[in-house]
């Protein structure tokens, strides 16, 4: 059994190998596209890629962080509906806020055409926000609820004792947030913040739709485009080096906040301050503007957008199509959590049954699987295609492509190997809880390896196993990069159908699937919160 589940995880592994091996294969001709692309399309490449993380990464921490200090810090009307709706953009996929806010703002819009019918302006009134620095304020709305999560669990449990050795050496209320209660929270801004940049970099709807040259949208264009697939496993191993750093910088940061954290004493610094007349509204601003701008207000312009495409159009809405799409996604996405889920149960088992320090072969091969989180969708579509490509050539009857290339398979196996993280830090988390001692127990009395596991580990792991399975369901469904290049022919996703109608500036109709994918993200939204209000 252990067996079979490393080669499994070896498997999962297998299309990051891929994408590095590209580099043993480096020959004259290697080395010329290599030097063609460092001449050309690199270098824009690197400065937008560069300026956009930048600048999300600003953003996020700023705004998260402001978010997190306000509704763990202070009180103020309206405190406890933002704890947990600050969270709903979490819901919203960065390509549909794309998609909603560009027809809200573009030139010919109804919000823009009244305005300037109102000032007697000709000109645009603003800049278009399909361009990097909209595609930043887009990330920011999107992802700052990684920083804010992060950071208002850490500020929760901020060291109280401190705090009110602070306030009774004098210091003021503004010193002591700035100088107590943030630097503790240090580690949480800072994985946040790394999280956020590695969505930011995973990222091809938000690029391909701004037209900006980024890391995913040159590994597209060279793979699909250009017909390059050893240009595209460069540019897809220079992502992959990007993501690495990250990681390793999320992880530290980890480390560190089990440090910085500690246990919330009764007290009357560990109660938010009360907030009144303009702190109260500033605070309350602070709160309501992201949640409008990243979740209220985008939903309520796609549901306009829906409107108008049903009022206006001669054949309505493809209903019968949309059906025919929500089928499709939702048994891509059901098989994917069920396959990622199974796999987590046994890993996470046999882990717990054999050696406890941590060391062998499948615990190694379990912390690569959970590396898969991190890689782009862009970077394991080519490194499942590209093996493949090398196979097909030196053994062409194998016809190892025709089980992967536009199969369910093959999107399958790409969902495991970015998804399988996903369901086994969520199972490995509930197993944890599990004391050792009913394991020992039940040996003792008899029970087999496989009675222990039926009757005690899986009712234990029931919430855990359905709330992994239930978070790779609702990435599956918003996955665009790789459903995009692996999918079966004729086989469309809502998200690779909303960002195909967008494409085609065909917005009125891309709000259907746009409005389906943002109402199964919800569905985990709510399970958080409701998590966070009873650790409170």
């Amino acid at each position: 059994m252990r067996a079979l589940l490393s080669t499994l995880c070896l498997l999962l592994a297998l299309p990051v190998l891929g994408v590095l091996g590209a580099w043993l294969a480096l020959d004259a001709a290697a080395l010329a596209t290599l030097s063609h692309q460092a001449g050309t399309v690199l270098p824009g490449y690197v400065l937008q890629t560069a300026t956009l993380a930048l600048g999300v990464g600003i953003g996020v921490v700023l705004l998260g962080t402001a978010c997190a200090a306000a509704v763990s810090l202070f009180d103020f009307p309206g405190r406890r509906l933002f704890e947990w709706a600050l969270l709903l953009p979490l819901a919203m996929p960065a390509y549909v806020l794309a998609y909603a806010w560009t027809d809200a703002l573009q030139f010919s819009s109804p919000l823009q055409t009244a305005l300037r019918q109102g000032l007697g302006a000709k000109g645009p009134l603003w800049p278009d926000v399909r361009s990097l620095w909209g595609a930043v304020i887009l990330f920011v709305l999107c992802l700052y609820p990684y920083v804010y999560l992060l950071t208002r669990t850490a500020l929760a449990e901020r060291g109280v004792q401190m705090m009110e050795a602070a306030r009774l050496l004098g210091a003021p209320l503004r010193r002591r947030v700035l100088q107590v209660a943030l630097p503790l929270a240090r580690p949480a801004i800072a994985a946040g913040m790394a999280l956020a940049l590695m969505e930011t970099l995973a990222d091809y709807g938000v690029g391909a739709y701004f037209g900006l040259s980024t890391f995913s949208t040159g590994i597209y264009k060279a793979w699909l485009v250009l017909n390059d697939p050893l240009a595209a496993a460069q540019l897809a191993s220079m992502l992959l080096l990007a993501v690495a750093l990250l990681l390793a910088a999320e992880r530290r940061a980890q480390r560190r906040m089990r440090f910085a954290a500690g246990r919330a004493a009764q007290s009357n610094e560990a109660r938010p301050v009360p907030l009144r007349g303009r702190a109260a509204f500033a605070a309350w601003l602070l709160c309501a503007m992201p949640v409008a701008l990243g979740f209220v207000l985008p939903v309520a312009w796609l549901l306009r957008m829906l409107w108008v495409e049903a009022a206006t159009s001669e054949i309505g809405l493809p209903l019968q199509r949309f059906v025919e799409w929500s089928l499709a996604s939702l048994r891509l996405a059901a098989l994917a959590a069920l396959a990622a889920t199974l796999l987590a149960l046994a890993l996470s088992v046999a882990q717990r049954r054999g050696n406890p320090s941590g060391f062998g072969l499948l615990p190694m091969m379990t912390r690569v699987v959970s590396l898969g989180y991190a890689v782009p969708g862009a970077v394991i579509a080519v490194g499942i295609l590209l093996p493949l490509a090398w196979l097909q050539q030196r053994w062409p009857s194998l016809s190892l492509s025709v089980w992967v290339t536009g199969t369910v398979f093959g999107l399958m196996y790409a969902y495991l190997v970015r998804f399988s993280a996903v369901a086994l830090q969520s199972v490995e988390a509930g197993l944890a809880r599990v004391p050792r001692s009913i394991d020992d127990t039940a040996r003792l009395l008899g029970a087999t390896p496989r009675r222990v596991f039926v009757q005690l580990h899986l009712p234990l792991l029931r919430r855990s196993a359905l709330a992994a399975a239930l978070l790779v369901f609702v990435d599956v469904m918003k996955e665009l990069p790789a459903t995009l290049v692996l999918r079966p022919f004729g086989s469309d996703t809502l998200a690779v159908v909303a960002y195909n109608l967008a494409r085609d500036e065909r917005l009125g109709e891309a709000a259907l699937p746009s409005l389906a994918i943002v109402a199964v993200g919800l569905l985990p939204v709510v399970l958080l919160s409701r998590a966070l209000r009873q650790q409170q």
